[in-house]
């Protein structure tokens, strides 16, 4: 990227205004074991335009989200087994 040009440097300006904002917030966990917890589900041609199915899921350490997502999966699903299959690929992805 030579040239970036002024909204990259906008984005960029903006993101450390909402760092130092948040500067004193912090993720605290009790002294009790931290578990880890994850959810995902996927449904079938949830997208009536395109057919597309719908991924989501949630990560969830010592009782805090950590991360999520919900978004169209990248290719149609012909059932609901591959739909799911493709939505635990891009859990096992966030896991790493």
């Amino acid at each position: 990227m030579s040239n970036p040009g002024r909204k990259l440097w906008e984005t960029v300006k903006w993101l450390l205004r909402c760092l130092k904002g948040t500067s004193k917030i912090t993720l605290c966990f009790s002294k009790n074991d931290v578990v880890l917890e994850g959810y995902y589900d996927a449904n079938l041609g949830g997208c009536l335009d395109t057919r597309k199915s719908t991924t989501g899921f949630v990560f969830i350490i010592g009782g805090t989200t950590d991360s999520w997502m919900s978004q169209l999966q990248k290719s149609v699903a012909l059932s609901t087994t591959e739909a799911k299959y493709m939505a635990i690929s891009e859990v096992g992805k966030e896991m790493i």
